[in-house]
Order: structure tokens, then sequence, then C-alpha cells
């Protein structure tokens, strides 16, 4: 039992009731890495093929309650419908609450993670309702290319207007066409060889003793074990080697991303590195450590990567989408692609004072030397949420709505997702020469982490003059 045996714990269930991962994953819509997470951090029991609970279970031989497994969803449905009801919101068909987590993260959504980005469905919605092929949709606040990607998708065209030198690459990554064959061998290959050189180069378990940050140490010493950091250098060295290399360095980034030492379940906004054990929060008190090694989590996406992608290649439509690096309040869409007014726009821009875009994907910039453009961001966390603020804000959406829709046909529709607590969106509207035609209320899952307050947005339908 000492030995990773199986362990007996108190309690037992009927051998009708079990489930194996993957029949418990088709009885509610989930995926098997769902009930794992589940199972992982103690959302449910597990069980062995006898009935017993367990720590442990041999090879194929972890079972799940199907009673359990219905009761947790049933609560977790109640948990939604109470968030709507305290936020006064009708139940409707762009809440998305019963869309499985596999729908919502689907295909090269989820090539990279990226706060403050809007679930496709919802995207979809909106597209299929009022564009169609052979007509063009704008985002002048495209992040990582939700919407070029859904418009794809329907064969809709696109162009998406984006500050950060980053998440551009991000979505031209998700929009581009690959040699299927040809990337999954250099997406294997460059993962095979950067394990190969983390074997030879830190044998044994010395490397695990990570210590603290040297005084002065840059941002990558701080923030990576010496072994994950070596490793991470010697991928990022071997990738001019390949064609495909914008995907090679998203593909190193969402590693980098999971690897930071960091409290593994705050990834989105760590305050400080963590150096040694800790009280786990997701485990329940369980003590864990930060990661040392990127290798696991590194075959891990490579493998998920070459999936996205060969999914969206089974979707994709034939269309043409245009991501522009520049300023949507100044920004110029003349090429070769862009000839002709557009038809509408879908887009959720920034919040007041909610995320540091640029900062969010530090570990990025500071391994690809990439240009960062803070000084441009509208409404970045680091200038708060008070008068000047807003102000700056509103003015900031106004010009780039009002920029954009010079290129848009009269009278096409300009939807805007947010969340306007603060009451600003109709004076941006009025301001940009908008005319506000019509709102749809939606509740919003949970969007980090631990953070689990009830929160609600508006998508907003004006109209070009």
């Amino acid at each position: 039992m000492e030995n990773g045996e199986a362990r007996a714990a108190e309690g037992s269930s009927s051998a009708r009731d079990l489930l194996t991962i993957t029949d418990a994953a088709a009885l509610v819509g989930k995926t098997p890495s769902n009930i794992s997470y589940l199972l992982q951090y103690n959302r449910l029991r597990k069980y062995d093929s006898q009935g017993r609970v367990v720590q442990r279970a041999p090879n194929g031989g972890l079972r799940v309650s199907r009673q359990e497994l219905l009761s947790y969803v049933e609560a977790w449905n109640a948990r939604v419908r109470s968030r709507m009801e305290e936020l006064r919101i009708p139940d409707s068909p762009i809440a998305f609450s019963d869309v499985p987590e596999r729908e919502r993260t689907k295909h090269v959504h989820r090539l990279h993670p990226y706060l403050g980005k809007f679930i496709p469905q919802l995207v979809g919605y909106f597209l299929s309702r009022n564009f169609g092929p052979g007509q063009t949709v704008v985002d002048p606040f495209a992040g990582s290319g939700t919407t070029l990607v859904e418009a794809r998708e329907r064969g809709i065209d696109s162009v998406g207007v984006e500050i950060s030198e980053f998440n551009v690459m991000i979505a031209r990554v998700k929009l581009a066409s690959y040699d299927l064959v040809r990337m999954e061998k250099e997406v294997l290959d460059i993962s095979r060889r950067t394990a190969d050189y983390s074997s030879k180069e830190f044998p044994g378990t010395a490397w695990e003793r990570i210590g603290r940050p040297a005084k002065g140490a840059g941002y990558l010493e701080t923030w990576f074990a010496p072994r994950s950091l070596a490793e991470m250098l010697h991928f990022r060295d071997l990738i001019p080697e390949y064609e495909y290399q914008d995907l090679l360095k998203v593909l190193l980034s969402r590693t980098a991303r999971s690897c930071r030492l960091v409290h593994h379940y705050d990834l989105a906004t760590p305050k400080r590195p963590v150096t040694g054990p800790y009280a786990c929060y997701k485990h329940r008190g369980r003590t864990c450590s930060p990661v040392t090694t990127v290798v696991p989590r590194l075959r891990f996406y490579s493998a998920d990567t070459v999936r996205r992608i060969k999914e969206f290649d089974m979707v994709r439509k034939s269309a043409w989408s245009l991501v522009v690096e520049g300023d949507s309040r100044t920004a110029k869409l003349e090429g070769a692609l862009v000839r002709r007014p557009m038809d509408g726009v879908f887009t959720s821009p920034p919040y007041v004072g909610q995320i540091d875009y640029h900062e969010q994907h530090r570990y990025a910039y500071e391994l690809f030397g990439i240009e960062r453009r803070d000084r441009l961001e509208i409404g970045p966390r680091s200038s708060g949420k008070g008068g000047r603020a807003q102000y700056d804000y509103a003015k900031g959406i106004a010009e780039a709505l009002r920029n954009i829709s010079e290129w848009l046909s009269p009278r096409s529709p300009v939807f805007v997702v947010a969340n306007d607590r603060l009451g600003l969106y109709p004076g941006i509207f009025d301001e940009a020469g908008l005319h506000l035609e019509r709102r749809f209320e939606r509740p919003v899952e949970d969007r980090t982490e631990r953070d689990k307050r009830p929160y609600s947005e508006t998508v907003f339908l004006a109209r070009a003059a």
C-alpha cells in the first residue's frame, strides 16, 4: 500500500453505479480530461473496479460514481442559474451555460491562453445571423483572433486590428494554412530534440533544487527554474531550423506560461515567484511544488497543437483573413484584399482597468525580444478605474469605432461586447457617430482561476451612419 498500491478509504459504491472516465465524460458531455481534472482536484472521489474508494487504481481500473458525477453537474448548473438570477438576466440562447468545455475551447481557439477573450459560440451566434459568405466583418480589437477564426469557419472574410505584436502572432498562427504532414513533423521533432537535450544536460534529480534568484536577475531567471529556462532557450535556438517558426514560438510560449515558478492555481495573474512547496488551493490544502522542467508539458502541448490545427483544417471555409498590426484609432486598412466597403463589426474592446494586455504575456516578450506598446493600450489595469481613466477609455474606444466605421457600408451592424457597469457606452456610441439600436444581456462563466464573482456583459448593437 505504501508503494503506490491502491489504498481503500471509507465508503464504497455499487458496481452498477461505476463508470470509466471515458463513459463518464460521454454521460455529461465533457471530455475525459475534464473528468480527470475533477478527480485530480478532489471534486469527485476515485473508485476501483470493485467499488472501493481509493487514492490510486491500476491502469484502466479507475472508476467514477455515476450518482456523484450527476450530483456534481447538477450543483454546478444550479450555481449558474443562481448567478443568472442574481444578475437579473433571463435565460437566453446567448447564455451558452450548457455548452461543454470541449466546445468552448474547440480547435485553434485554445492554441494559447488569453485573458479577456469571449467564447467562440457567442461570436458564431451573431456572425451566422448577420453575415454571410462574400461579406467582410471587422474586429478593431482583434486580440487572439476569435472573431476572425469564427468568420473563417463560416466562409466570411475578416479583418482584425491589434496593437500587440504577440497577439497578432497568435491570431495569424491560428488562421494560417499548413502542410499538415510537415507541420506535425516539425512540432514533434523540436519537442523530441528538446527532451533529448534535457535528459543529457540534467541527469539525476539535483536540478529540482530551485533556490532564490540572484540579486539583479532578469525576468526569465527570476520566474523559471534553471532547468526549465535552459530547456526553453534550447527550444528557442532550434526554431530557425524549421519552416513554421511562428507556430513554434506560440507553442513555446504556451508551455512557458504553464511552467513559471507560480502556484499552478494562479497562472493568470501571479504576484511573485514560488521557489518551494506550498499548500495548494486546487488540491484543497495538499502540498504541491512549482514546475522545474518544461518537458512533460511541452510533450502534451505539442500533441495538442497538432490535433487542434488538424481539427480547424477540417472545418475552415474558403475565405480570406487579414490581421493588421496597429492602433485601431488610426489604422488604415488599405491593401490588396480590402478594396470595398466592409459589412460590419464584431468586437470586444478592453474593459476599464481590467487587464494589462502586454504584461499578461511578458514571458513571451522576454523570450523573443518582442517590442512592447503598453503606452498605446486603451483602458489598461495599470491606469485604474478612476474618473481620468474612464474619460481616456471612452475617448479611445470612440476614436477606434469612428475610425473603423469609415470603412463600413451605410447602416452596417456594429456589435460590441462589453461589461458596461460604468454606463460609458451610450456616450461612446454618440461620440463615434453610431446609433445604438439594441442591447443583449448575458451571464459570463468564471474567467480566471479564482475569480468566482457574478459577472455579466452586454452585446450592444449599433448602426453606422
